[in-house]
């Protein structure tokens, strides 16, 4: 199914689509709020974007720096070149040390390579362990934001949830119980697991060491109390040196959710005494998108969420219409890029207003590689005939002045004269949802000739 077939599911609840909206549309207010309260938030916004890019310029020589320190201090880096063979690393140290129960903190990656169904598969509990995510596990569906994985849940829903999985009582979407009651039931599997996994936030090349940033301080409660911590990130997380740490933080959390930091930024430097700790670095089509021209600096996304929520298609379609892991603005960048023709319709999924390239905190020009992504689509994968003939047509007469004022004519007698079935019809997509504006007599350059007439 297209993007835009999958949004018309989401939105046969027209309610839900509104409080989606609304609610998405206050985390952007937030960011704004505060982005004005930092004195040159332009200038870190600039910064981080040339730090990135002299990542990506030096790429081979920051992970070959990062794995030495990270060995230095006793950590134990594997390199994966897609997500099959992060799987089948990371199973096979849990193999080594004989774990059953996992619990994960939030990772885009490992949604990515599927992790969970994988060591599910093979016998290994795996918990969720940030609320968000644990929610979507428990409804087995995928996160449908990469911050906020549950926002197309209302608390109604989650309670319902919780009394068929957790055996809560009904709450009418209680906020303070449901936290409680998850709270409870997550401190059990803590208690219990024989390894976590975490993602990766920063990678600091000059010291060896990760950073983690949670709100919710799950990914420490993890890795405190377990014997093995496995952390998983992509070769682009790389940071040079820990000074420009700060510069990342004080943008990732006012751009994800307006908060001046977030509440846990956790520094996993080496494991503790008697315990094990392994990086594990994916490539998983990374390479290939960094050598793309156009599109590399899509590589510079920090994972804040800010262009899903500035987006009017995102907060009106519902993250699970992308049908990809990263949905919004940057999954319809990213995805393309590593299955083309099952993702071919989301650079079409965009009104390129620009507005989520307005508020990415690296830069990244997201609506300009749309467009970009929207060509090779249109000249790599096969389209719709009814499509190519229509966009032909319009190409001519858009292109033939005497054309384009005879069809602005011909379309103006039709939309006030014809019978409404024949403009309303199977034809016109864009008029099952919503009515033409009223149509006058003149176009502008009529109405312009009679006005320079009248004014001799």
């Amino acid at each position: 199914m297209s993007h835009s077939e999958k949004a018309e599911i989401f939105n046969k609840n027209e309610a839900k689509v509104n409080w989606h909206d609304k609610a998405l549309w206050f985390v952007r207010e937030k960011r704004d709020t505060a982005a004005h309260k930092v004195k040159g938030w332009e200038e870190l916004r600039n910064l981080a974007s040339g730090i990135k890019a002299n990542v990506l310029s030096n790429l081979d020589e920051y992970l070959i720096e990062f794995e030495e320190n990270a060995q230095k201090n006793g950590i134990k880096v594997h390199w994966a070149s897609d997500a099959e063979e992060h799987n089948t690393i990371i199973h096979k140290i849990l193999e080594d040390n004989k774990v059953e129960k996992v619990v994960k903190s939030k990772s885009m990656l490992t949604e990515e390579c599927h992790l969970n169904p994988f060591l599910e598969d093979r016998g290994i509990e795996v918990i969720d362990t940030d609320l968000g995510e644990r929610i979507v596990q428990l409804a087995k569906e995928t996160p449908s934001h990469i911050v906020l994985p549950a926002i197309h849940k209302t608390k109604e829903e989650v309670d319902t949830l919780f009394q068929e999985h957790l055996g809560t009582k009904p709450s009418n979407g209680n906020p303070e119980y449901l936290t409680n009651e998850a709270r409870k039931h997550l401190r059990d599997k803590f208690l219990k697991a024989d390894a976590a996994i975490t993602g990766v936030n920063f990678a600091i090349a000059e010291t060896g060491g990760i950073v983690v940033c949670t709100n919710e301080g799950n990914a420490d409660m993890g890795a405190h109390l377990v014997k093995t911590h496995i952390a998983c990130m992509g070769i682009e997380k790389i940071i040079p040196n820990e000074e420009h740490l700060g510069v990342f933080l004080r943008l990732l959390a006012r751009s994800a959710t307006g908060q001046p930091i977030t509440t846990y930024s956790s520094h996993f430097n080496k494991p503790a005494e008697g315990k094990e700790m392994h990086i594990v670095i994916v490539d998983n089509g990374r390479t290939e998108q960094l050598s793309r021209k156009e599109f590399r600096s899509s590589l510079h996304c920090i994972r804040c969420g800010a262009c899903m929520n500035t987006c009017p298609i995102y907060r009106r379609s519902g993250g699970h219409s992308y049908d990809a892991t990263i949905p919004g603005p940057i999954g319809s960048i990213l995805s393309p890029g590593k299955d083309l023709t099952k993702h071919s319709s989301l650079p079409f999924a965009s009104t390129l207003c620009g507005s989520c390239s307005n508020v990415c905190p690296v830069k990244i020009n997201i609506h300009e590689q749309l467009y970009a992504w929207r060509q090779i689509v249109t000249k790599e994968v096969k389209q719709p005939v009814v499509k190519k003939t229509i966009l032909k047509i319009t190409g001519v007469a858009l292109s033939n002045r005497l054309l384009f004022n005879i069809a602005g004519k011909s379309a103006r007698f039709m939309l006030k004269y014809a019978p409404r079935f024949m403009v309303y019809s199977k034809l016109n997509v864009w008029g099952k949802a919503r009515e033409l504006p009223e149509i006058k007599n003149q176009n502008f350059d009529d109405w312009y000739k009679v006005k320079r007439k009248n004014n001799g």
